[in-house]
C-alpha cells in the first residue's frame, strides 16, 4: 500500500558493507515527527526510515537540512511486523539565501 505525504528531513545516512558475512546497503532517513498526545508527551522527535539502498544517499547529500520532501510510502509487513518505507524522496526547491521576497 502506497501513501503520498511530505516530511521534514533533518539528515540522512548512507550504510553499505558486511556484518558477520550478512551484506547491508541502505539509505536511513531521519525526519522529524510529533509526539503522540498525551499528559506524559509534548513536542517533536527524530526518528529514521530507511529509503533503499545507500546510492540514494548521493542524491541529497549536497542539500542545505533540514528540507522539505514529498516522499512516497510503502507499508511493508514480514508477516508478523508492519513499517513504513520510503519508495521515493523528492527534496522540495530550496530557497536561495539573500533571494527571498521582502
Amino acid at each position: 500500500m502506497l501513501f503520498k505525504s511530505t516530511m521534514v528531513v533533518l539528515g540522512a545516512k548512507s550504510s553499505k558493507g558486511n556484518y558477520n558475512g550478512i551484506p547491508f546497503d541502505k539509505t536511513t532517513i531521519f525526519y522529524k515527527a510529533d509526539l503522540q498526545e498525551g499528559d506524559n508527551f509534548v513536542g517533536e522527535v527524530g526518528e529514521s526510515m530507511v529509503w533503499g539502498l545507500s546510492d540514494n544517499f548521493q542524491k541529497i547529500k549536497s542539500l542545505e537540512y533540514p528540507l522539505m520532501a514529498d516522499v512516497t510510502l510503502e507499508q511493508v509487513s514480514n508477516g508478523s511486523a508492519t513499517r513504513m518505507i520510503i519508495k521515493d524522496l523528492v527534496p522540495q526547491k530550496q530557497q536561495q539565501q539573500g533571494n527571498a521576497p521582502k
